[in-house]
């Protein structure tokens, strides 16, 4: 889903109402369980979840005048997306993952590299997303980075 959004308040306004009420309730479990450190700030169009410069001055290798990003939700087409870089970065962390979601909702996973797509909201496992938010410290997630893509 393309936004024009200029900050969160603005792109969560812009929901689809139908997607609101379950992007506000992702967004409050992660805020309640990511680790000291990271900032939420819009980041590419969606509300991201960042190490911000003064933690890591060196920002994204891609982009290095933006900050090192972790995890991002935004609402797409067809369903609410929650992406997780360490999930595509560590194997360990993609394998619990897969194990625990089963425990937590009836519904098949469906799930890219590092994106987690819920099309029905009334079966987000959001006790899940709190505990996936809550395991990765910032220098954790900066050594691992820095392991596999930083040259």
């Amino acid at each position: 889903m393309e936004t024009k959004a200029e900050s969160i308040e603005d792109y969560l306004d812009q929901l689809p109402t139908e997607r609101k009420e379950a992007v506000l309730r992702i967004r409050e479990t992660i805020l309640a369980n990511l680790p000291a450190g990271y900032e939420e700030a819009l980041s590419y169009g969606t509300i991201g979840y960042v190490v911000p410069h003064s933690l890591y001055p060196a920002g994204y290798h891609c982009d290095p005048k933006l900050p090192l990003p972790f995890m991002s939700l935004a609402s797409q087409k067809n369903y609410v997306a929650l992406y997780h870089m360490g999930l595509y970065a560590n194997p360990e962390l993609l394998n619990w993952f897969i194990e625990e979601y089963p425990r937590h909702s009836s519904v098949r996973l469906d799930m890219g590299k590092s994106c987690i797509r819920f099309k029905k909201v009334d079966a987000i496992p959001y006790a899940l997303i709190g505990k996936l938010a809550g395991k990765m410290s910032t220098d954790q997630w900066i050594s691992l980075y820095e392991s596999q893509y930083r040259k």
